[in-house]
């Protein structure tokens, strides 16, 4: 069977475990494809890539809930009202 990879750069489990930080280094802050007997096991990806992944889910939740009540009656509010 074969397995798609979505990264550039891979490491075996066995690189990770010797030296964790030189693996996930060694990618220049792109994402790393963890293999285990040769299929992805998981991705390594920085910090900063996941909190912007994060972030970007999260936009991608409101746009749906903003488009889902796109058609839906307003109501007028005053500010003094609050």
């Amino acid at each position: 069977m074969t397995t798609r990879i979505l990264t550039e750069a891979a490491a075996s489990i066995s690189e990770l475990k010797a030296n964790p930080m030189k693996v996930a280094l060694s990618a220049n802050g792109e994402p790393i494809a963890v293999l285990n007997r040769n299929e992805p096991a998981f991705y390594c990806v920085p910090a900063e890539t996941y909190e912007f992944l994060m972030d970007h889910i999260e936009d991608l939740e409101l746009l749906a809930i903003t488009e889902s009540r796109r058609n839906e009656t307003t109501i007028k509010v005053s500010l003094n009202d609050l």
